[in-house]
């Protein structure tokens, strides 16, 4: 399961998908919207993405971990439109039979997801918006 949504993320199904009975282990990331960010209250975050391409990538992602890693399986969904302080912008869940593959491949995709996934991200705060590239981090544009 490698998606692009509009609409909130559910853990438990992500969690259900990557069960496996050969697992021993299932490790997740949730990465929420914080409050602040380089001293500004943040108000809100707005992802815009290619979806196709952002899935191909997001599977690329999955691929490369099962060959790095004994994975069962592995999910990664990441919401676009506004989302919300707290609520998830992204949720990945592994599979293995032991933890430390499932932590290394869990690790490995949100780190992949930030280099590599067309998603870029407008940052919401007091006073203005700034459009952040998940590949480089950097501000694409300040207002």
């Amino acid at each position: 399961m490698f998606r692009v949504t509009r609409e909130p993320i559910d853990l438990q199904e992500l969690v259900t998908y990557v069960t496996d009975p050969s697992a021993g282990a299932i490790a997740t990331f949730i990465g929420t919207t914080r409050n602040n960010n380089e001293g500004r209250r943040v108000i809100a975050l707005d992802y815009e993405a290619y979806p196709e391409m952002a899935e191909k990538e997001l599977a690329r992602i999955g691929e490369d971990a099962k060959k790095r890693w004994k994975i069962q399986r592995m999910a990664i969904v990441h919401r676009i439109g506004p989302v919300q302080i707290t609520e998830p912008s992204v949720i990945i869940a592994v599979s293995a039979a032991h933890r430390d593959d499932a932590f290394q491949a869990c690790r490995f995709a949100i780190e992949e997801i930030k280099r590599s996934v067309p998603i870029w991200k407008k940052e919401v705060f007091e006073g203005g918006e700034v459009w952040i590239g998940t590949q480089s981090g950097q501000p694409l544009n300040r207002f």
